[in-house]
C-alpha cells in the first residue's frame, strides 16, 4: 500500500521495485534503482524519511522517524537486513545492515560499515567508517578488509539485479543467481 499521510504523497522513482505488501506512508522519497520487499513499513507521518539510490530494503523491515525532530536518512548502496528496525536515524553510503539489527534514534552510521545481525545501536551512537559492529549494545570489533568493504555493493548490486527480475525485466532463467537442478 502506498498512502499518502496529510496530502503528503510518497514519491518513488518509477525504476525502483516496491513489493506489493509494504506499505509506504507519508513524507517518503525512494531512489533510483532501489527496492523495497514483502511486508515492509515505511512510515513517514512525522517526519521524512529519504532513501537513495541503489539501496535495498529487505522483507519485514520497519522504518520510522522522531516526531518532528528526527528524519530517518538512507543514502546510496545501503542493504537493510530481514526483519531490521530502523528508527530516526542517518544511514551513510555502502552499509550492510544486518537482520533484526535495531538503530535507534540519532545514531549515524557512517559509510563502509558493517552491523552485525541481531546488534542494537542505542540513541546518538556513532558507527566510525570502515569497521564490523555487533552487539547489544554495539561494539565496534574490527577494521573491515578490502573484501569485506567491497562485499557491500555486491550485495546492493545483488539486490538491484533480484528487482529487475521481479519487475519482469529479466527472467529467472536469465538471472545468474537463480540455479535450478534438473
Amino acid at each position: 500500500m502506498i498512502q499518502p499521510f496529510l496530502g503528503v504523497e510518497p514519491t518513488i522513482n518509477p525504476t525502483a521495485f516496491i513489493a506489493d505488501s509494504a506499505d509506504i506512508i507519508g513524507d517518503v522519497h525512494i531512489g533510483e534503482m532501489s527496492s523495497v520487499w514483502f511486508n515492509v513499513t515505511i512510515r513517514g507521518d512525522v517526519n521524512k524519511i529519504r532513501i537513495g539510490n541503489h539501496s535495498n530494503v529487505q522483507d519485514n523491515v520497519c522504518i520510522h522517524v522522531m516526531n518532528q525532530t528526527g528524519p530517518t536518512q538512507i543514502v546510496d548502496e545501503v542493504t537493510i537486513g530481514h526483519g531490521a528496525v530502523v528508527h530516526g536515524c542517518t544511514i551513510q553510503s555502502r552499509v550492510l545492515v544486518g537482520m533484526n539489527a535495531t538503530l535507534l534514534d540519532g545514531c549515524v552510521v557512517e559509510s563502509d560499515v558493517i552491523v552485525a545481525a541481531g546488534t542494537l545501536v542505542p540513541p546518538g551512537k556513532v558507527l566510525e567508517a570502515g569497521y564490523l559492529y555487533m552487539g547489544s549494545p554495539v561494539k565496534k570489533v574490527r577494521k573491515l578488509s578490502d573484501q569485506e568493504r567491497a562485499s557491500i555493493g555486491d550485495y546492493a548490486r545483488n539486490y538491484v539485479r533480484y528487482s529487475r527480475v521481479y519487475k519482469g525485466e529479466h527472467s529467472y532463467t536469465e538471472n545468474p543467481f537463480y540455479r535450478r537442478d534438473p
